[in-house]
């Protein structure tokens, strides 16, 4: 690295960790066999943190054999800084890297590997903002705060908020926004409907019941309920203004001449800021089991997975206009999903902000720019100067 391209002294140390992270798998996965134990990962922050005086505490997540959260406070009282960011990564299909995604590369002004902007590439920068505060005496604490499971469950925050921990005043959760603060991300829901009638001779329709048929019209339906939510529900902050509903995948029957006795789809819905989940959910069971009852068909309708709710902190909230003020960047909208959700449920004013671009995550040659380095320690200097000291 050339003293031209990245001026800034706290390079080394960071590599130094990066490389580390980078190099303990922790991928978590709904599939058994990619699935890993992120304590390796949770135990080098720690064994970091505590030197600087951290108070370090390793939380089993409940349910989750092999899966922690880490939560490190320096300093006490009623308020004080969270410096949030999960410890997984997705999994990866290394016939698409140019190199190694354990083994941090640099090339063209950019270190590659996996998790280095989504997200392990945030806790070095976090702890090197941090250690220019060890050993002096903060008026509210500074926390790091370290998840499980956010790529697949999101049930490392789900027990952070069910334990009622941590206790503070403010949250930045490091996902990559290139440095820009996002103050509200929409929610994420993946639901599953199936029908099951009674299959038959195709010759004779009142020899069974058709799933498909039923299916046919309960797709009316839920097309009609998008429209509806649509036409109620606009955010002019987000690139998408209105909710969506996407209709993933559909499968059902086994021949052209059997009554079709089962079908099922897979959908999602990306609801705003303000459209509750449990909500959405009642009004599509309301326009589905009519249709079931009318054909007597035996209905399931349940959550793939418990779904992200919508997230949304003012625009005039002390902490965005903090990070507005250090950032030069107004606050705005993103479309994917993060475990502010959790946070905000702690009562914690939370906003979403870090290196690397949302675009690098979940892709092969994963990577973080080196000019993201050093604005991004001194912007937590700042936050940790405004709210801790």
């Amino acid at each position: 690295m050339s003293e031209s391209t990245v001026k800034t002294d706290v390079v080394p140390g960071i590599r130094d960790m990066l490389t580390t992270l980078i190099a303990l798998p922790s991928i978590s996965s709904a599939t058994p066999e990619w699935d890993h134990s992120n304590e390796a990962v949770v135990r080098t922050l720690a064994e970091w943190l505590e030197p600087l005086g951290f108070a370090v505490e390793m939380m089993p997540v409940p349910g989750m054999p092999g899966k922690y959260n880490l939560i490190a406070t320096l300093g006490s009282g009623p308020g004080g800084l969270v410096l949030s960011g999960h410890t997984d990564t997705v999994p990866f299909d290394d016939k698409r890297w140019q190199s190694d995604p354990f083994t941090l590369t640099e090339r063209d002004n950019r270190w590659y590997g996996l998790g280095t902007c989504d997200m392990k590439g945030f806790f070095p920068l976090a702890i090197e903002a941090a250690r220019a505060f060890a050993g002096q005496k903060l008026q509210q604490p500074l926390i790091i705060l370290a998840t499980a499971d956010e790529e697949s469950s999101m049930n490392g925050a789900r027990a952070l908020a069910e334990a009622g921990r941590p206790k503070a005043r403010y949250a930045v959760i490091g996902e990559p926004t290139g440095l820009k603060p996002v103050r509200m991300h929409k929610g994420i829901m993946m639901e599953r409907l199936k029908f099951e009638g009674q299959s038959g001779h195709s010759s004779n329709p009142a020899l069974g019941r058709n799933a498909m048929e039923g299916m046919h019209e309960a797709l009316g339906e839920l097309l009609a309920l998008r429209s509806g939510w649509q036409a109620q529900y606009q955010n002019p902050n987000f690139e998408v203004q209105v909710p969506t509903m996407n209709l993933g995948c559909i499968h059902g029957g086994d021949n052209p001449n059997r009554i079709c006795a089962q079908c099922e789809l897979h959908f999602d819905l990306r609801p705003l800021p303000g459209m509750n989940m449990e909500t959405l959910r009642q009004a599509i069971l309301n326009k589905v089991r009519p249709v079931a009852e009318r054909r007597e068909l035996k209905l399931v309708f349940e959550p793939l997975f418990d779904g992200v709710p919508p997230f949304e902190t003012p625009a005039d909230a002390e902490l965005v206009r903090a990070c507005e003020k250090l950032t030069g960047h107004t606050a705005h909208a993103v479309g994917f999903a993060t475990e502010a959700p959790w946070l905000q449920q702690l009562g914690l004013e939370t906003l979403v902000m870090g290196p690397g671009s949302i675009d690098q995550a979940h892709q092969p040659d994963e990577f973080l720019e080196l000019s993201q380095l050093e604005p991004t320690v001194k912007i937590l200097k700042g936050l940790i100067q405004q709210f801790c000291l």
